[in-house]
């Protein structure tokens, strides 16, 4: 993961990209970031770390998301650590997730206290079941929107979809757990995909095997 924190603003954009300026706006902004998520968090990080902010391209969110799923923990509290730590070290982690958790807790805490007599509700329930299905929709929103950013992975296309298609099946389908789905395919993709960065780069043949390019002079024979 890439270090920042001795980069200014004006290096980041250069390369089309900002930075928190302060630990004070990268609380506020976590903190922010934390009550909007209701139920999605995922879509909510999407929108304001790499669209709004851009303190990550989509390639960044993309692989340091996939290691704070990795990562024991949630994944929104892993990838504060990360992004935190990136740009102020330890201090920033702390600060982030201290943003993340400091209001929501509290939020928490008073709904758990004003809920605790009417949470046996029928209507209160179905309530809660129908944010499940919005909060599932914006998961799947965010999935799709990611998609393009696969195409600068190392792995075929093919092998991506395939990869795909079957962490969906294991665990929406089969039920397996998803520490061994982890285990499985992700050590799979994992390994290959080591494999194939070790390899050396192809070089473009010319001509029959080995040929890279014309070879030296012949000397003119008889007659030339």
């Amino acid at each position: 993961m890439t270090n920042y924190s001795d980069m200014q603003d004006g290096d980041l954009a250069s390369l089309g990209r900002s930075r928190p300026l302060s630990l004070g706006q990268l609380f506020w902004v976590f903190t922010w970031l934390a009550l909007q998520g209701f139920g999605g968090v995922l879509a909510v990080v999407q929108r304001e770390l790499v669209d709004k902010r851009r303190w990550l391209s989509r390639e960044e969110f993309v692989e340091e998301w996939a290691v704070a799923q990795v990562l024991p923990g949630a994944n929104v509290v892993n990838l504060s650590l990360m992004l935190g730590d990136r740009y102020f070290g330890w201090r920033g982690g702390l600060t982030a997730l201290a943003g993340l958790l400091t209001f929501p807790v509290l939020i928490v805490l008073a709904l758990a206290v004003l809920l605790a007599g009417v949470s046996d509700q029928p209507q209160v329930q179905g309530a809660l079941r129908g944010m499940s299905a919005v909060a599932a929709g914006m998961i799947v929103a965010v999935g799709l929107k990611l998609l393009p950013s696969l195409k600068t992975n190392v792995l075929p296309a093919a092998a991506q979809w395939a990869l795909i298609a079957l962490t969906f099946i294991a665990i929406a389908w089969l039920r397996i757990p998803l520490i061994w789905v982890l285990a499985g395919l992700g050590g799979l993709a994992g390994v290959w995909a080591y494999r194939l960065l070790g390899q050396p780069p192809r070089r473009g043949r010319q001509g029959g095997d080995g040929d890279t390019g014309p070879g030296p002079a012949q000397p003119a024979g008889p007659g030339a």
